[in-house]
């Protein structure tokens, strides 16, 4: 689906702090979505979490550095991180290219799987994105 000039991809899940989520069996892969990086333009650099730590709801899981500002990236779960996108050290403007793709940021695996409920689909994390723009 595209809102404006966004993709929203249907398949995946998202928060209202512009992180997106799709669940691949017992882990889910993180990323910022295509409003988020279009807000932020040209990505310097990203510090990214060491592979195990465990992460609450709500905590910083990684922080993004642009032209423009720095953002933390806040958990939309309790989960632990399983694996990080080291390719972002050297290529953090994959974030820019291919936010749903090779611009991942993380994979985790939920401790909670009942906060998932929490998280937007598509057609409602497309409405938030139309008021906000």
């Amino acid at each position: 689906m595209r809102v404006n000039d966004y993709e929203v991809p249907d398949e995946l899940l998202y928060s209202k702090n512009h992180v997106w989520l799709k669940i691949e069996g017992d882990i889910a892969r993180l990323g910022i979505t295509d409003y988020a990086q279009k807000q932020l333009r040209d990505i310097l650099y990203v510090d990214l979490p060491e592979r195990g730590k465990s992460v609450g709801k709500g905590d910083t899981i990684a922080s993004i550095e642009s032209i423009k500002t720095v953002i933390d990236i806040s958990s939309p779960l309790d989960c632990e991180i399983v694996e990080v996108n080291e390719k972002l050290q050297d290529k953090p403007d994959l974030i820019n290219s291919d936010p749903y793709g090779e611009g991942w940021i993380v994979m985790l695996k939920p401790s909670n799987r009942d906060q998932l409920k929490e998280l937007i689909d598509a057609k409602g994390y497309a409405e938030l994105i139309k008021q906000g723009d």
